[in-house]
This record gives structure tokens, C-alpha cells and sequence, in this order.
């Protein structure tokens, strides 16, 4: 998905369960951003934002839906680059047509992980397939390290075997968690999974204490670490956890999707759909766009014109990193 929107707001912070030690969890509240285009799809964006630009190496997290395309129109992004980062495209409902200039034209659909890297550069299309009539998941971004920045492009597919731990059905997409562990490689240790808890249900999952993790709410309302957060938002807790206790308060399932990884130390230049480390990356690679560069590579059976880049601001971009924690 293409991006055209980074003008953060605060951050919510919340206090665990009196009475007795919690972890701290912050609460990223989601805003509102209309995409551009001949057909304007919003989503809402919890990261990155002020208060947190990545959790792990996961750097943007979008949320759609569900939205009837009969109203909406669906989705229909036109060909646009990538560099420095991976896309994971996670579905509740609905299925899009994937195309990209490393050649792959694949679908994705519910409880199905497309990842594609694009590291020095690479290009793609997504269009809602014409029999979709509820369109509803999640976009998500991974900065690559400095050393793998610059990597091939490459396009991952796995669908995960879901598993029962306590109260909870999990999909595993991406590391380990509940037993499960996914293939799909990835350049930093991460942890991507669908939670869907049982309605009244408590489960505790055990994680990797050097991972800090962020809980997007889908449906329901779910208590994380003796902190209630409601759908859209995205639940954040430190490194220094064995443990991670969710609640669903709801009388139906809940969903929520797990992010995790070790925090990512490295400042990161983010603009548009590009990930680098300095203002002089970002202008490069809109230039190489802009000249149509073989750097990008084309994108064969889209039905229409490519995304033109935006204009650079006036300001420089200027790299940025979490604020630390404590």
C-alpha cells in the first residue's frame, strides 16, 4: 500500500491494573488517513506516530475496513516503489490482486501472508478482486537493517496452520509464538500473528523478554497487561517480558493482531513509500521513480498509468528513532 500521510498525534498513555505490578503499557490511538487517488480508500494508521515510530522493526501499521466496496469502490493502488523496507499484507476479508516488478502476481486472501522486500528498489500494484464485496485487514512495513537495505527484491507466501493456546486461536505469520514457529525468513528477529480469543476469555503467551510487542485491536476489547484497549488501537509494552496476559471483555471473539522484535536502534528516514537513512536517500530514489530508472523495474497487467511521486517538502526529512522508554 502507498503512503501519503505522516503528521503524527499524541500519544495516550495508560496505567495497568491497580494493586498489583503490571507492565506499562502505552496506548497508540489511530488516525484517520484518506489515501489518495481517483478512488480515496481511508485506513487508520497506528504507527508510526510522535509517542513511537517502530516497534520492533515494524514501522507502519495500516487498518481498513470492513468496508462494503459496493460503497467504497474497494481498493485499486496504481504501481508505486519501495525501497529499504518489506510489505506484509494480512487479510480478515476480501482478496487483492498482487503484482510486482520482481515478476509475482499473486492473491491475497484471509489468513494468508504476502511479504515482499523491497530493498533497493521494487515496485507493485494492489487491486481488490471483482469478487469481493467486504474488503477488511492490515498493511504493515519492516525497516530493513543497514546492511540489508539494499537487498534483491523478493515476495514470500505462507498461510499458517492456526493453533489453540488457553483462550486464544493464533496464526503465526512471521517468527514464533504458541509452539508455532513461521518459515518466511526475516533480516531482524520479528513476530507477526493473528490473535482470535474466545469470548470471556483469558490466555497468557509466553515471549521473548528482549522483544517489545504492540497489540492492534480488530474487534472486541481486549485488556493486554491489565490495560484495556479498543478497536484501532495499538497496545505497546517494552523489552523485559516473559509473559503477555490478554483479556477479552467482550461477550463475542475478539481479534488482534501481535506485533513483535527486538527494538531497532538505527534512525530511519521515512517518506512516501521510502525507507532510508537520510534525506539524500529519499531524494535519490524519488528521482530514480520520477526517470522511470530501472531501479524500480516495471509492473506487468496493471490496467492503468503508475503512482507519480509527490512533491518533496520544503523541509529537510529529517531521520528519527524511538524515544526511549521507560
Amino acid at each position: 500500500m502507498t503512503d501519503v500521510e505522516v503528521n503524527p498525534p499524541a500519544q495516550r498513555h495508560a496505567a495497568g491494573d491497580h494493586g498489583r505490578p503490571a507492565p506499562q503499557v502505552d496506548v497508540l490511538p489511530a488516525r484517520d488517513v484518506p489515501l489518495g487517488g481517483p478512488r480515496a480508500m481511508t485506513v487508520r494508521r497506528t504507527l508510526p506516530q510522535r509517542a513511537r515510530t517502530l516497534i520492533g522493526a515494524w514501522c507502519f501499521v495500516d487498518h481498513y475496513g470492513p468496508d462494503d466496496v459496493a460503497d467504497t469502490g474497494g481498493m485499486d493502488v496504481a504501481p508505486h516503489p519501495h525501497i529499504g523496507l518489506q510489505t506484509v499484507s494480512w487479510l480478515f476479508s476480501g482478496e487483492i490482486e498482487h503484482r510486482d516488478s520482481l515478476g509475482s502476481h499473486a492473491f491475497v486472501r484471509p489468513g494468508e501472508l504476502n511479504l515482499m522486500t523491497g530493498g533497493h528498489g521494487i515496485s507493485h500494484s494492489e487491486v481488490s478482486t471483482a469478487g469481493t464485496t467486504i474488503l477488511h485487514g492490515v498493511q504493515l512495513w519492516v525497516a530493513l537493517p543497514e546492511e540489508h537495505r539494499h537487498t534483491g527484491r523478493d515476495f514470500r507466501h505462507h498461510v499458517p496452520s492456526p493453533v489453540r493456546t488457553g483462550g486464544a486461536e493464533i496464526s503465526v505469520f512471521l517468527g514464533s509464538l504458541a509452539g508455532d514457529t513461521s518459515p518466511v525468513p526475516t533480516f531482524t528477529p520479528l513476530l507477526g500473528a493473528e490473535l482470535v480469543l474466545d469470548p470471556r476469555s483469558t490466555t497468557t503467551l509466553a515471549v521473548r523478554t528482549d522483544f517489545e510487542h504492540g497489540l492492534l485491536v480488530d474487534q472486541g476489547d481486549v485488556r493486554m497487561a491489565g490495560t484495556l484497549l479498543r478497536p484501532a488501537e495499538l497496545g505497546y509494552v517494552g523489552t523485559g517480558n516473559d509473559t503477555l496476559t490478554l483479556a477479552n471483555e467482550s461477550d463475542a471473539p475478539a481479534r488482534a493482531v501481535l506485533l513483535g522484535g527486538t527494538p531497532f536502534e538505527e534512525q530511519i528516514a521515512m517518506w512516501w513509500n521510502f525507507i532510508g537513512r537520510s534525506h539524500e536517500d529519499i531524494v535519490e530514489a524519488r528521482q530514480a521513480w520520477e526517470d522511470a530508472s530501472d531501479r524500480f523495474g516495471t509492473v506487468d497487467g496493471y490496467d492503468g498509468a503508475r503512482l507519480p511521486a509527490p512533491a518533496l517538502p520544503n523541509a529537510t526529512i529529517t531521520p528519527r528513532k524511538n524515544p526511549t522508554h521507560h
